[in-house]
């Protein structure tokens, strides 16, 4: 009977302590979107991979024009968004660094069009709902434009979230748009509204970091690496559980598992290996490029050091 209290007595405690002690661990806020390629941060998140890090994370769901504010703020520590907006962010001063690279995108960024339209040189004149600029659906269109001998000056933009952008088209507004998955699926579900004109199968430039502000970095370097290694773990579990983590991953926007499953698959998570490569080369070639378009659009004034917006000790 003593041993038996003795038992009730230590899980008592145990019940007691488990809660104060997560409670205990050190917080940090994210800003993201609904965006299929961060999804691995939300997988984290909901099963705990940060919390056994030894990180506490909170997501917040902020569009991205306006996620630079909230990091200049201080609401937030660290985001998830394009390789060029960093380099949006950091020219405009909002000093951020890229540690680790969690997406690159294969064909799930892309341009819906009205059944009429058969080539991008066709916009010419006509109205194209995209987020505003600055943001990497607008880059997405004036790089699509500019590969076709247009600008965004020779469209008609009207601002609008990846979404509602989505669901704009859907009712009919607007001659095209640029959304991404899971949005871009909807449309892939209504043909009869429209078509899918190109994406980044076509046009492989959108790619997704995550980063922090450089006094986060070198205050918590700890909490930066547990991320890091908590996003590479989110990875792997997907590889290892997928249907249950398409599950997860599926209910935070507002999908089944099955749809989050095709939603998913038209990007690549990219593992240690693939951000070593990524960090090797490739990230400094497409940063010239779109620094050069983002100097040409008017959105930067000046190019800044892009391989100071980088800090790649955290993925080795």
């Amino acid at each position: 009977m003593v041993a038996f209290r003795s038992l009730v007595g230590l899980l008592v405690s145990l019940a007691l302590v488990t809660p104060a002690a997560a409670q205990e661990l050190p917080k940090v806020t994210v800003a993201m979107s609904g965006w299929t390629g961060f999804a691995p941060l939300s997988l984290a998140e909901k099963s705990g991979i940060f919390k056994q890090h030894g990180v506490d994370v909170t997501i917040k769901f902020i569009p991205q024009k306006d996620r630079h504010l909230a990091i200049a703020s201080g609401d937030v520590q660290c985001a998830a968004t394009t390789v060029e907006t960093w380099i949006v962010w950091n020219a405009n001063g909002v000093a951020t660094k890229q540690v680790v690279q969690l997406d690159r995108s294969y064909g799930a960024d892309g341009m819906v069009v009205r059944s009429g339209l058969s080539r991008i040189a066709d916009l010419r004149g006509k109205t194209v709902a995209a987020s505003a600029p600055g943001t990497a659906p607008y880059f997405t269109l004036a790089w699509m434009l500019k590969k076709n001998g247009l600008s965004v000056k020779d469209v008609t933009i009207v601002n609008l979230e990846p979404g509602p952008a989505a669901q704009a088209f859907l009712a009919g507004q607007n001659d095209a748009a640029m959304t991404y998955e899971p949005y871009l699926g909807s449309v892939r579900d209504k043909p009869e509204a429209g078509k899918i004109l190109a994406t980044t199968l076509d046009y492989p430039m959108v790619m997704d970091t995550f980063g922090c502000t450089p006094k986060f970095i070198q205050e918590s370097p700890r909490l930066v690496q547990a991320m890091v290694n908590s996003y590479f773990d989110a990875v792997e579990t997907i590889r290892r559980e997928p249907k249950k983590s398409f599950e997860v991953m599926g209910a935070v926007v507002k999908q089944t598992g099955d749809q989050f499953e095709r939603s998913q698959s038209y990007l690549r998570w990219q593992d240690r290996e693939a951000n070593a490569k990524f960090f090797a080369g490739e990230i400094q070639a497409f940063s010239k490029e779109a620094a050069a378009l983002l100097l040409e659009l008017g959105i930067i004034k000046t190019v800044p050091d892009t391989n100071a917006i980088i800090d790649t000790r955290f993925i080795k």
